[in-house]
């Protein structure tokens, strides 16, 4: 199959490239980039030459659905709202990586994003791509709404706990922490290198756009409303988050019995690992992976569970959910493609 990335200079895409080129069903189709149409990929990222030689391309919605199966689309938001209903109209399936149908609500989406929203009929028609929880759902939709990387560290982390009904809501804290990558190619000061270098700066207190993502999903599956605290921080590397997740307990359970919780949450989720007692996970331990890895401990003082969750933010965080998702769709294994160990070190 055929699978065109629009967004084509951005991280999210050249990790799209990159997994895609070692699938063995799919193949690099057409690359958008309509800042840089007729320009080479190699000119942009020149690890691809003898690799990826083709030029990108203009975004045309007929012929892209004329020369591709799927269309991944990793766009700045705001985009990928005016191209995703140009593409289903044509009959091509489509992954969007960049939060445009994540919302169901535009009012909520407009107010945090600072966009104005897609068209209501097409939110209805996403769904959200959360491979291990809504994998059923993936499978006939023909619009996934590729969850954000915060989010998918985050609901993996939380949902087993809330679920069995032993969290406080009301007391959920997560305390997250990206590499600069997150922030993209562009330019900007705060990912300059005498900024991040040496440092770790907090940002978007209680406004970041992936609160209202998190407390969807949570809400969702918990079935009572959730509120949480989130506070993101950059650090200075590449690649990797790491989100410490904060919750009280309402009854005194030990973290074997947590544990027991989490094994059996994902016993058949083959990218959700869940470490044993005393074995906490670190970003490198995942780095270049689709996978997620958690990590637990009950204080009994507190009666507090401290969730440690991390993932590469470019590829179980975007590229590799995405991919994960596309296999849903086609009846694969969802491990197609993506069963790479983790770099290290």
């Amino acid at each position: 199959m055929k699978a065109a990335i629009i967004g084509g200079t951005g991280y999210g895409s050249i990790e799209l490239i990159r997994l895609i080129n070692r699938h063995p069903y799919l193949n690099v189709g057409t690359v958008v980039s309509n800042s840089q149409a007729g320009v080479a990929l190699t000119d942009s990222y020149p690890h691809l030459s003898n690799i990826m030689e083709q030029p990108m391309e203009a975004f045309d919605a007929n012929y892209l659905s004329e020369k591709n199966d799927v269309v991944f689309l990793a766009t700045p938001s705001g985009v990928s709202k005016n191209l995703v209903p140009q593409l289903l109209e044509n009959g091509v399936k489509c992954i969007d990586l960049s939060g445009d149908f994540r919302l169901r609500s535009g009012i909520e989406y407009e107010s945090w994003y600072k966009h104005s929203p897609a068209n209501e009929n097409y939110l209805k028609q996403a769904t959200y791509g959360l491979s291990e929880i809504y994998a059923e759902e993936i499978k006939t939709s023909n619009l996934i709404a590729n969850p954000g990387c915060y989010p998918t560290a985050s609901t993996l982390g939380l949902l087993p706990i809330l679920k069995a009904k032993l969290a406080n809501n009301d007391s959920i804290i997560i305390d997250a922490k990206s590499g600069v990558s997150g922030a993209g190619r562009g330019l900007s000061l705060t990912s300059h290198y005498a900024e991040i270098n040496e440092n770790i700066r907090a940002y978007k207190l209680g406004a970041h756009q992936h609160i209202p993502e998190i407390e969807q999903v949570l809400t969702d599956e918990s079935g009572e409303q959730i509120t949480i605290t989130f506070t993101t921080h950059l650090v200075p590397m590449t690649r990797g988050i790491m989100c410490t997740i904060y919750v009280k307990l309402n009854e005194t359970v030990s973290t074997a019995e947590v544990q027991q919780i989490y094994d059996e949450f994902y016993k058949n989720k083959p990218f959700v690992r869940v470490r044993p007692i005393g074995n906490v996970p670190s970003t490198k331990e995942v780095l270049g992976s689709n996978y997620c890895d958690i990590g637990l401990h009950v204080d009994p003082r507190t009666n507090r569970l401290t969730i440690i969750s991390v993932i590469d933010n470019l590829v179980k965080g975007a590229a590799g959910q995405a991919i994960q998702n596309v296999n849903l769709i086609n009846g694969w294994d969802e491990r197609t493609g993506l069963e790479d160990i983790p770099v290290y070190p």
